[in-house]
């Protein structure tokens, strides 16, 4: 049997094409053969990732669809003779983007309106979670089902030491780390009152049995363009030394991650004040904008 899988766009990295890729080595492990289209290829996966355009994308007995994003390829999958199963990543709604970002905000409609053309057109529709499988159900796709996300745990469990990173995070302090874009529907402050509460709650008798050196906690990025553009720190000297808290913001931040940066920098003034946060919050972000 083929089956192939169709993704608009082909990353190294990224959720969707790592789980596309992972996916289609167990069906060739089955037996089966199965190969990936795509309509943009990241230079690196050009030896396996096929072009859209070639005509063996429509060949496939059974073609699975990942959807997270308005392209040409809806409306073609709409008309294949074969199997049609469709795989919903989600799309954030476009109420999160409409202050800062109108281009943004028309992908975000566009991507809901082709999903919702997409009801009785398929044989099999598949949310990554519960909470997407229960957003297809509403929108009248029928049968539903959850596939989620596949993961390679190698990626982390192999991961070669770095012990520069390892002497920075090993100093007692508790560390959180957030992985994601920023975007409003994010609530990246949300991870500043979340340190907060496990200062508060878990670390506090620890915190005021000693005298800790500057801490900080908040997060870099980069902008669309992949230079600086936002710092946001907040964060006191010695416990108990009256300094001030420190805020700031720096570089060129533009569109939705104005609002997050704002966000942050209120979540840190009202909750730290001039107290040692007691945690290092890190962010690693994929890209400041992006449906």
């Amino acid at each position: 049997m083929i089956v192939n899988q169709w993704v608009p766009a082909a990353h190294r990295g990224d959720a969707i094409g790592d789980s596309a890729r992972g996916v289609r080595d167990l069906l060739r492990s089955l037996g089966h053969d199965s190969e990936i289209f795509a309509m943009t290829v990241d230079d690196d996966l050009r030896d396996e990732i096929r072009r859209f355009d070639d005509p063996a994308a429509r060949r496939g007995d059974v073609t699975l669809f990942h959807f997270a994003l308005p392209s040409a390829m809806t409306g073609a999958f709409a008309t294949l003779d074969g199997g049609r199963v469709l795989q919903y990543h989600n799309i954030t709604p476009a109420h999160f983007f409409a202050p800062f970002s109108p281009e943004i905000f028309r992908l975000a409609v566009l991507g809901r309106r082709e999903l919702a053309s997409l009801v009785g057109h398929v044989d099999l529709a598949l949310g990554d979670s519960e909470y997407n499988r229960a957003e297809l159900d509403a929108l009248g796709f029928a049968p539903t089902g959850v596939l989620p996300i596949a993961v390679d745990a190698g990626r982390l469990t192999r991961a070669p030491r770095r012990p520069a990173l390892e002497r920075l995070l090993d100093d007692g302090l508790a560390n959180f780390l957030y992985v994601g874009r920023i975007a409003p529907n994010k609530k990246i402050e949300d991870h500043i009152r979340l340190a907060r509460v496990h200062e508060h709650r878990l670390d506090g008798y620890a915190r005021k049995r000693s005298r800790q050196p500057r801490r900080t906690a908040g997060f870099r990025a980069k902008d669309a363009r992949g230079r600086p553009g936002i710092e946001v720190m907040a964060g006191s000297g010695i416990d108990g030394d009256g300094s001030d808290v420190a805020v700031g913001q720096a570089g060129s931040v533009e569109g939705p991650a104005q609002s997050v940066v704002g966000a942050a920098v209120d979540a840190a003034r009202g909750i730290y004040g001039a107290r040692d946060p007691g945690v290092r919050l890190s962010y690693v972000l994929s890209s400041v904008v992006g449906v």
